[in-house]
């Protein structure tokens, strides 16, 4: 087998059992942080689309994502 073949199966093999240990309660955990990320970044785009400026959007978006996300952009960030 070649090596980065090997590495890659390796690789693989370490993580996959990392997602069979969370618990059905900490799925659901995940999925509901993941459907209020997508809220606040939905209002985030309805904020922009108002015309109320990105400095105003950025900082609501903020607030919206308070523990929910790591970092300034509520686990997203995207080119400009």
């Amino acid at each position: 087998m070649k090596p980065f073949l090997c590495v890659a199966v390796l690789g693989f093999a370490l993580t996959a059992p990392v997602w069979a240990q969370h618990s059905a309660k900490e799925i659901k955990e995940d999925i509901a942080r993941h459907r209020a990320m997508a809220a606040a970044h939905e209002a985030a785009a309805k904020c922009l689309e108002a015309g109320k400026g990105e400095k105003q959007c950025l900082a609501e978006l903020q607030t919206a994502c308070k523990g929910l996300a790591i970092g300034k952009y509520c686990g997203m960030r995207h080119a400009h």
